[in-house]
């Protein structure tokens, strides 16, 4: 057995084994069972409804790909752990110093393990779950085993996308500049296609040349994602004292734990320009389905809404950002309480989320009227907070684990969907109702931000409880 073939199966062991630790055999292998049942009933609905399978299909890849960008971040994370950042996070693909293997290598076994191991864990249940609307719609079996390729595909692309710019990020800041507006140019530019250059061309038009196409990106980024990332030395980094002297009197943070939060961020691999990539591409994704949604139907969703919506919940990014370096049981040994670190949180977190959206939008009224991209100004802010509270009450301080925890994970999914189905709901029939719809999701949203700030004040006595329990 070669070293690659041994170092893949010893990390598909790992991946298991470290969640399984973290919430139990059980808990965690019922999560493809939650997410089968969740894809199924949510295709059902929309069957129901009378959205046309085709745009179920869509809107499912664009989910998909963006996933992958938000798996593909584990370059950055990889850099912070090979400075010893991460306290007792271990594993193999962090290994470079220690065995007789280049970390390029390593890197580029650890993205075929992902691949493999979520298409198996979360994009298969999806695929499997999608069959019977997909029979409905009329659908053959070749035709559905196309759509599970495609999926993987554009999950593919999206964790290669997303290393390929970590990479970049390595080497030069700057050198991110020019793809990233490449690949917003070529989604919002008229004229230009940017889907045939996906794995979704394939599905949406079979033929050889699609799939040379659409996949061609997939081979390439993970290619360049590999070769192009340097990992960080391991040297000794002092505290920014000055900098943090400055920012704390700044804002007033007589605790210094907002302070804290922001230079972990900022001093973090990628800094705050992965909370604008992050936010960069669910404005791109956004604006995709925007465009679909009216080349399909001829409707103008209220883009406002649209956006304040998705930039609203793409925000929970930037919550696993803000405690990415946090342990609950080291603020034990501080003279304060969970509730005061949860409200230095989200003063951090909005700090990083709320301007980054706004930027967003900003770029959207090139194509869009800005007036009607003024709901977003109120929407994104109000559900940010939203998603605060509710990350706060079920996750914690450690919201990238325990999301994949079942139940936390159902209850998490549950809750934003009361939110966000709604509003997106009104921001589809804004032309059909006129204002009101708009009124009514403002409304909603300021609701939901009146919650949030509840759990989150909820939260603290909560999870202080289970620290000392």
């Amino acid at each position: 057995m070669s070293l690659t073939t041994d170092l893949f199966r010893r990390m598909l062991r790992e991946e298991w084994r470290l969640h399984e630790h973290l919430f139990g055999g059980r808990r965690f292998a019922a999560f493809p069972v939650a997410v089968a049942v969740l894809s199924a009933g949510g295709f059902a609905l929309l069957s129901y409804t009378g959205t046309d399978f085709g745009a179920i299909v869509a809107g499912l890849h664009g989910l998909l790909f963006f996933f992958g960008l938000q798996v593909g971040t584990i370059g950055l994370v990889g850099r912070d752990a090979l400075r010893d950042a991460l306290g007792d996070v271990t594993l193999l693909v962090f290994s470079a110093r220690t065995l007789p293997v280049s970390w390029n290598r390593l890197l580029a076994v650890f993205l075929w393990k992902d691949l493999v191991y979520y298409t198996g864990f979360f994009i298969a249940p999806i695929g499997i779950a999608a069959v019977p609307t997909a029979l409905d719609a009329g659908n053959a079996p070749d035709r559905i085993a196309l759509l599970w390729l495609t999926l993987m595909g554009a999950f593919a692309l999206g964790v290669t996308l997303s290393l390929t710019l970590a990479g970049a990020a390595t080497r030069s800041r700057w050198l991110v500049v020019v793809p990233v507006a490449l690949v917003v140019a070529a989604v919002l530019w008229p004229g230009i296609d940017a889907l045939a250059y996906t794995p979704y061309a394939l599905y949406r038009a079979p033929s050889a040349l699609a799939a040379v196409r659409g996949f061609a990106p997939v081979a390439v980024f993970g290619v360049l994602g590999p070769v192009l990332f340097r990992p960080a030395d391991s040297g000794a980094y002092r505290t920014a004292s000055e900098r943090f002297t400055t920012l704390e009197s700044w804002l007033r943070d007589d605790d210094g734990l907002t302070t804290r939060a922001l230079l972990e961020v900022s001093r973090s691999s990628g800094s705050v320009w992965k909370v604008l990539f992050s936010m960069g591409v669910l404005f791109a994704v956004t604006a995709l389905l925007l465009k679909q949604i009216t080349a399909a139907t001829g409707l103008q969703p209220a883009p406002g809404v649209a956006f304040g919506t998705l930039l609203g919940l793409g925000s929970f990014t930037t919550y696993s950002w803000v405690t990415q370096f946090d342990s609950a049981d080291e603020y034990l040994r501080y003279p304060v309480s969970v509730a005061t670190v949860f409200a230095a949180k989200r003063r951090a977190y909005l700090l990083l989320s709320v301007p980054t959206g706004l930027v967003s939008l900003a770029i959207a009224a090139v194509w869009y009227d800005p007036v009607a991209l003024v709901p977003g100004l109120v929407v994104l802010p109000l559900l940010s907070v939203y998603v605060f509270g509710v990350t706060a009450f079920v996750a914690g301080l450690s919201p990238t684990e325990l999301l994949f925890d079942t139940p936390r994970f159902l209850a998490f999914g549950a809750a934003l969907s009361v939110v966000a189905m709604p509003l997106l709901v009104a921001a589809l029939v804004e032309p059909a109702f006129g204002p009101g719809a708009t009124v009514a999701a403002v409304a909603l949203a300021a609701v939901a931000a009146v919650v949030g700030i509840a759990l989150q004040r909820r939260a603290g006595p909560r999870w202080e409880r289970r620290l000392r329990g």
